[in-house]
C-alpha cells in the first residue's frame, strides 16, 4: 500500500523533528570542543616580521598540488640556514575539494593557535597538518597524540576486543602495503550483535616498515573497552566504530561529500535522548525517511552503495596495472569503444585480465563509474562477465575484469570469415546463455538491474565460446518491486534501443527483453541490425526478417548449412516477440528461457514489429547486405507452427511482471 504525506507535518512529527535537530544541536557543540586540535611545540620561537614568519605564512597561504590527498613540501628560509618542512594529510574517503578547504583552514588554525611556534601540528576531522623547522619527511611519528572515544562499551567484550584487534592488525598490514602513493585501509567486521567498522592510514611519506610501525604504536594505546575511538598521531592514525563511518566507492573515487555519519564526542552528555530519539525514529519515522530519501533525489543505486563492504571491492595499484598492460600498449589493446580502450593484461603473478580504461573526454563520468563499480560487485553469474575490481590515479579511472579469451560477439558475427565458426549449436547455446544472464539480472540476483546497452560487442565469449555480458556502465537500478521508470538522459545504442526507451526515456525490463530480439535476430542471420535513424531507404534487420516471417520464408545466415531448420525458426519467432512494438505484447525474460528450452510451449503469434518500414521491396530484403538469405520456411513446421500459434491461449507468459 502507498503511503501519502500532507504537505504540513503532523504534531508528532514536528515533535520528532525537534528532538533530532536538538540532538544535532548537542552533537555541534560537542565537535567545537574536539576539533580543531593543536600542539605548539617548544623547540624554538620567531618574530612575526622576522624572515621564518614570512616564509611560513606565504607556504601556509599557498597549500595545493595534492595528491591522493597529501601535500609536502620544503620551504628554505631567506638569509638563514632553516628550511621548514610542511606535511598535510586528509582522510582517504575525504573528496579533493573538500580536502583542500580543510587544509586551508588548518593552515588558518595554526596561525591563530601557535602564532610562534617553530614546529606545530593541527587535527582537524578530516585532515592533519603540521610544519617544523627540523625533516620530518619520511620519519615516524607517534608523539604527541590525540585521542577521541566513545563512553559507550560494546555489547559483548568477549568476542568483540580479539575481533576488533584482528580487524586493525590486518588493515595496519594492508595500509603500510598500499603502494607509495596512499598508505590507507578500511574493512568491517561482524561481532554478534555489532559490526565494527575500521579505518588506517599513514602518511605517504613514510617506508612500508615506518608505516607499520607507527600504526603498531598508535594501536597499543587502543581502549578497547569502548565502541569507537580515534587516535591521531602525527605521522598515522587510526578509528573504529560500530556503524560505517566511510563509504568505501566514495573513498576511493573521491567523488561524495562529507560523511553523513555522526562524529563521536570524548563524552556522550545525552544518551538517554539519544536512545528515545533513535527508538522513536526506528519505529515511526522510518517511512518517512525512506519517503524523503525518494524525494530528495536518492537513488536505488545510492542505497545499494550502502549495502557494499570493502571486502566486495578490490582497488588495483596503478602501477601494477600499468605494467601488466606494457604500459597501455597499442598491442595489448583488445577493441575501442565510445567509453574508451580495453587492454589485455598480466599481472605479476600470471592471472590474466582485461583493463577498461575510460577516456577522459568520454561521456561515462564519475556517476557512470561509480554505477558499474557499484553493480558488479554485487553480481555473480556464468554469464556475466567477472569483475576484479578497480583502480584510480589521478583523472585515471580503470575497470579490471576477468580477461575473456574470444572477444565480443560481434567480432566473430559480423566478420564473413570468423563467422564460419558460429556453428548453429555454437549459436544456439549463445542464445540460451545471454537469456540466462538477462533473466538472473531482471529477476534472480540481490538487485533487479536493467541493463539498456546490451547488444553483439557486449556480449563477450570465453575459450569455451560461452557468452558473458559486459559494460554495465549505462545498467540501472531497481526496487524489487519495480517496473518501469523514465529519464530524461536516453543512453545505449540505436537500433537495439526500444521504441518507448529511445523516443520517451521510459525503461522497463521489457527494454531489455526488445534488445536481446535484436540479438537474437542478429545471430541467426548473421546480420547486423540498422539503426533505427537511418533512412527509409534502408531497410532495418527487424523489418527484412518480419517480412521474410510472414511471406513463409526464414532470414538465415548461408554459412549455417547445417543445424536444425526447426530451432532457427522458433529462434527468429522468438526474436519478433520480443521487439513488439508495445511492450505489453513482449515476453518477460523469464517466458523467453522457457520458450528457449522448452519446446512444449506453444509461442503467441507476433503482430508487425517496431521500426516496421513500408518502402522496401522484395529486391531490397533479397540483395541486403550482399545476401541471397530467404531459406524457405518448411511447409509442414511452418503450417504446425502458424495453426498452434492461432490457437494459443497462454497469454500468461506474456503479461508484463
Amino acid at each position: 500500500m502507498a503511503l501519502s504525506y500532507s504537505s504540513s507535518p503532523p504534531p508528532l512529527l514536528l515533535i520528532l523533528l525537534s528532538l533530532v535537530f536538538f540532538m544535532s544541536f548537542n552533537f555541534a557543540v560537542g565537535d567545537t570542543a574536539i576539533f580543531p586540535h593543536a600542539v605548539c611545540f617548544t623547540t624554538g620561537n620567531f618574530t612575526s616580521d622576522s624572515s621564518y614568519g614570512t616564509t611560513l605564512n606565504n607556504t601556509l597561504s599557498s597549500i595545493n598540488n595534492l595528491k591522493f590527498g597529501f601535500f609536502n613540501t620544503s620551504s628554505p628560509v631567506a638569509r638563514t640556514s632553516e628550511v621548514i618542512t610542511f606535511i598535510g594529510l586528509c582522510r582517504g574517503d575525504v573528496p579533493s575539494e573538500a580536502c583542500q578547504s580543510c587544509l586551508q583552514k588548518s593552515a588558518s588554525h595554526l596561525r591563530q593557535l601557535c602564532p610562534n611556534q617553530k614546529e606545530a601540528i593541527v587535527w582537524n576531522e578530516n585532515c592533519t597538518l603540521r610544519y617544523s623547522n627540523q625533516n620530518i619527511l619520511g620519519a615516524a611519528r607517534v608523539d604527541p597524540s590525540y585521542q577521541l572515544s566513545n563512553e559507550v562499551p560494546p555489547r559483548s567484550d568477549e568476542n568483540f576486543i580479539p575481533t576488533l584487534q584482528e580487524l586493525l592488525r590486518n588493515l595496519a598490514v594492508s595500509a603500510a602495503a598500499s603502494g607509495p602513493l596512499r598508505k590507507f585501509a578500511t574493512g568491517n567486521r561482524s561481532i554478534d550483535f555489532d559490526t565494527v567498522y575500521g579505518l588506517i592510514q599513514c602518511t605517504p611519506d613514510l617506508s612500508e616498515d615506518h608505516c607499520s610501525l607507527c600504526l603498531n604504536d598508535v594501536i597499543a594505546k587502543i581502549d578497547v573497552s569502548r565502541t569507537g575511538m580515534r587516535i591521531l598521531a602525527p605521522s598515522c592514525f587510526f578509528r573504529y566504530e560500530t556503524y560505517r563511518f566511510f563509504d568505501p566507492v566514495a573513498e576511493a573515487l573521491q567523488s561524495g561529500g562529507k560523511s553523513n555519519s555522526p562524529t563521536p564526542t570524548v563524552v556522550i552528555v545525552i544518551v538517554v535522548v539519544a536512545v528515545i530519539a533513535v527508538t522513536v525514529l526506528i519505529l515511526l519515522g522510518l517511512a518517512f525517511y525512506l519517503s524523503s530519501r525518494r524525494r530528495h533525489g536518492y537513488s536505488v543505486e545510492e542505497e545499494a552503495m550502502d549495502n557494499i563492504s570493502m571486502a566486495e571491492i578490490t582497488q588495483f595499484d596503478f602501477d601494477s596495472v600499468k605494467e601488466a598492460t606494457d604500459d597501455f600498449s597499442e598491442a595489448k589493446c583488445l577493441g575501442r569503444g565510445g567509453f574508451g580502450a580495453v587492454y589485455k593484461g598480466k599481472l605479476s603473478n600470471g592471472k590474466e585480465i582485461a583493463v577498461k580504461r575510460l577516456s577522459r573526454n568520454s561521456g561515462q563520468g564519475e556517476i557512470e563509474f561509480r554505477n558499474e563499480v557499484t553493480l558488479l560487485a554485487q553480481l555473480q553469474h556464468r554469464n556475466l562477465v567477472r569483475f576484479l575490481g578497480f583502480c584510480l590515479e589521478g583523472a585515471e579511472r580503470l575497470l579490471i575484469y576477468e580477461f575473456v579469451p574470444n572477444s565480443s560477439l560481434d567480432q566473430f558475427l559480423f566478420d564473413p570469415v570468423k563467422r564460419r565458426l558460429l556453428s548453429w549449436e555454437r549459436r544456439h547455446k549463445i542464445i540460451k546463455g545471454i537469456s540466462r544472464g538477462i533473466l538472473y539480472l531482471h529477476e534472480d540476483s540481490r538487485l533487479r538491474i536493467i541493463h539498456r546497452d546490451l547488444k553483439a560487442s557486449n556480449v563477450l565469449l570465453d575459450e569455451d565460446m560461452d557468452p558473458k555480458i559486459s559494460d554495465f556502465g549505462m545498467a540501472k537500478l531497481f526496487d524489487q518491486d519495480q517496473t518501469r521508470a523514465a529519464t530524461n538522459r536516453v543512453v545505449g545504442t540505436y537500433g537495439y534501443m526500444a521504441p518507448e526507451y529511445a523516443l520517451h526515456g521510459n525503461f522497463s525490463v521489457k527494454s531489455d527483453v526488445f534488445s536481446f530480439g535484436v540479438l537474437v535476430l542478429e545471430i541467426v542471420t548473421g546480420q547486423r541490425n540498422s539503426s533505427s535513424g537511418n533512412s527509409d531507404a534502408e531497410e532495418d534487420l527487424i523489418s527484412r526478417a518480419w517480412r521474410s516471417w510472414r511471406d513463409g520464408n526464414l532470414l538465415i545466415d548461408p554459412t549455417l548449412s547445417s543445424g536444425s531448420r526447426s530451432e532457427m525458426a522458433r529462434c527468429i519467432h522468438i526474436g519478433l516477440l520480443c521487439v513488439q512494438e508495445h511492450a505489453a505484447n513482449r515476453p518477460t525474460m523469464a517466458a523467453a528461457v522457457l520458450m528457449l528450452n522448452s519446446h512444449s510451449v506453444t509461442l503467441q503469434l507476433p503482430t508487425q514489429p517496431a521500426y516496421f518500414r513500408y518502402t522496401a521491396s522484395k529486391s531490397d530484403i533479397s540483395s541486403a547486405q550482399g545476401y541471397s538469405a530467404q531459406v524457405p520456411y518448411d511447409s509442414k513446421t511452418a503450417e504446425r507452427d502458424r495453426n498452434s500459434l492461432v490457437q494459443d491461449t497462454e497469454v500468461s507468459l506474456l503479461s508484463p511482471r
